[in-house]
């Protein structure tokens, strides 16, 4: 690539978004190009595909590959290139995959495209390509449909897609963001098995830099744009030149830097102490939490199978305390928070501030919702677009009746100052903020009735490192300033080993080991624990992981047949509140 720029219509006319990128990239070579949301990655790999959206341009410069110039082919010799000789995996496989087609029909639409092979021949490649990308029963899955599969083995599928022709140079744009550790660790192994296999130039576009340590020969670090540093994996992260570089790295959270060093509470008892022996009375405490789901079908719609979303869980939190909830998707994590709301059925007992919520109304849930929030995964689509901003941080006032008028209007614009935004930003729309800021404006929602505990569910999962640490600051602030409590869901064990004071780790619907963060992420006692913390990618290229474990299959699956019968962990107390499954 020499000197690509590109723009996009506006209102005020063409803005530049990019400007004079250049770099190569040689087979069997991993370039990644790393930045924050907004800097141009992912336009620069729709550029080289000729893919820009509508209104976007390319206004100069050259794609040069094995001698043809991209940007002087014509669109039918374009069509070959793509998917031919370029691939790309796509950020989320669900978009990106035809909801009405089977799996078997897009990867042999794929193959005809552009390979002369016969019906018959092009499914037994697509099952072989399936098998190739570890999918287990290949020729099943063969005939299902995308809602069918899994987060990861979607995104599978899409590198199956992407590889089925063999192509020069694979595009991944964001291909692990959204996946849990252990499954972003499958995948990221199965790229490098691929490439090994077929010498594949792999083009890794991200914002994680423990993905980019991991993977990378040569890194592209781009702003604003424009390439700020280029250079080998190494001396990017050991002696990076640039203070954009270098704040992108500082901003990453680093697994174990919290090793020996405790967060110790505010209120009257200390991580080291069971939540049994502490004096004051926990603000929430979760006794067999049990939520099932059933699977309905046929012509009467009744009852087929049954999905056992959370076992017999039970847990307390205290005043300022955060208590992690982690574990891969599927797991229970957010039922879990939900059933704390009151939002979906369950069985067993949960009190927040000493009052049974079992069985209550909405009408009497109210003043309990005062003392319980939730911060949401996706802040854009837990935000009303028809409203502003100031208007929905005010909506809990209105409707608990706490404040009006000129009081009203105060509360909001302190509000706003404290999650760092002014209060011009009252009159703007959600799609006038980026992600980062959404998240400031979905806290100071949930912190509109000063509430005892708020549940945040992978609040800070899809922002970039520098905006995260932004938002996880601002976080443990109001959690000392106002001796907040928060059960703070997630996948990310960097981040969660920064911010917890106690760690639960789920695994099908069941707690399978708890304690406080030293113990758990220092002397981890649970095989599900151990396999959690090897697979998160370290931002270091020098303790990069060779022998990375090859998983095989899926986390299975919690739909069991009507009559099934659980089986309950049992727990073992292994001192200093740490217990774990047998």
């Amino acid at each position: 690539m020499r000197d690509l720029s590109a723009a996009v219509a506006s209102e005020q006319g063409p803005r530049q978004v990019l400007e004079r990128i250049s770099f190569d990239l040689y087979e069997g070579e991993t370039l990644c190009i790393a930045g924050e949301s907004g800097s141009g990655k992912s336009i620069t790999a729709l550029s080289l595909m000729g893919l820009l959206p509508e209104g976007a341009r390319v206004t100069a410069g050259e794609v040069w590959l094995g001698g043809k110039n991209l940007f002087a082919l014509p669109e039918r010799e374009m069509l070959k290139v793509r998917g031919g000789e370029i691939a790309m995996i796509f950020q989320e496989p669900m978009t990106s995959l035809n909801p009405v087609m089977t799996i078997g029909t897009q990867l042999v639409e794929a193959l005809r495209a552009h390979r002369d092979v016969s019906a018959s021949g092009a499914k037994a490649d697509a099952v072989q390509m399936l098998e190739s990308v570890r999918i287990s029963d290949a020729a099943r899955r063969f005939r299902q449909y995308p809602h069918e599969l899994s987060g990861g083995m979607r995104q599978r599928v899409m590198i199956a897609i992407a590889l089925c022709c063999d192509p020069k140079v694979l595009i991944a744009d964001e291909p692990t963001t959204a996946l849990d550790v252990t499954i972003q660790a499958q995948i990221l192994a199965l790229m490098e098995d691929l490439q090994k296999q077929f010498r594949t130039a792999i083009l890794l576009i991200t914002h994680d830099m423990g993905v980019v340590a991991e993977m990378a020969d040569r890194v592209v670090v781009m702003n604003q744009g424009q390439v700020v540093e280029s250079d080998n994996v190494a001396n990017v992260f050991t002696s990076p030149r640039e203070a954009y570089t270098q704040k992108l790295l500082a901003a990453v959270p680093k697994l174990g830097s919290m090793a020996k060093r405790d967060r110790p509470l505010r209120a009257a008892h200390s991580e080291k102490a069971p939540m049994s022996d502490q004096r004051h009375q926990p603000v929430v405490r979760v006794r067999d939490l049990t939520v099932r789901f059933d699977i309905v079908g046929g012509l009467l719609q009744r009852p087929l199978r049954r999905v056992h979303a959370v076992e017999r869980i039970s847990f307390d939190i205290a005043a300022g305390e955060t208590l992690a909830l982690v574990g891969e998707s599927g797991c229970g994590k957010s039922t879990t928070g939900k059933a704390l709301l009151n939002l979906l059925p369950w069985e067993g007992r949960i009190a927040v501030a000493g009052r049974d919520i079992a069985g209550l109304s909405p009408a009497a849930m109210a003043p309990v919702r005062r003392d319980i929030q939730m911060i949401f995964q996706d802040p854009f689509a837990s935000l009303d677009p028809r409203m502003t901003v100031g208007r929905l941080v005010a909506e809990p006032l209105v409707i608990h009746r706490m404040a009006k008028g000129q009081e009203l209007e105060d509360r909001v614009v302190e509000l706003f100052r404290r999650v760092g935004l002014g209060p011009d930003a009252l009159r703007r729309h959600p799609h006038e903020f980026s992600g980062g800021q959404r998240q400031r404006i979905c806290i100071a929602r949930a912190l509109t009735l000063n509430p005892k505990i708020i549940v945040a569910d992978e609040s800070v999962s899809a922002l970039d490192v520098s905006v995260q640490a932004q938002v996880l600051e601002l976080l443990q602030e109001l959690q000392d300033e106002l001796d907040l409590s928060f059960l703070f869901i997630s996948h990310d064990m960097s981040v969660v080993e920064q911010v917890s004071h106690r760690v639960a780790v789920m695994y099908l619907g069941q707690i399978v080991e708890l304690g406080p963060r030293a113990a758990v992420f220092e002397n981890p006692r649970h095989d599900y624990t151990k396999r959690l913390l090897e697979a998160v990618p370290i931002a270091d290229p020098t303790r990069r992981r060779g022998d990375r474990v090859r998983l095989t299959g899926e986390v299975p699956s919690p739909v069991r047949p009507l009559d099934f019968s659980p089986d309950y962990v049992r727990l073992n107390d292994y001192g200093n509140g740490h217990l774990a499954a047998v």
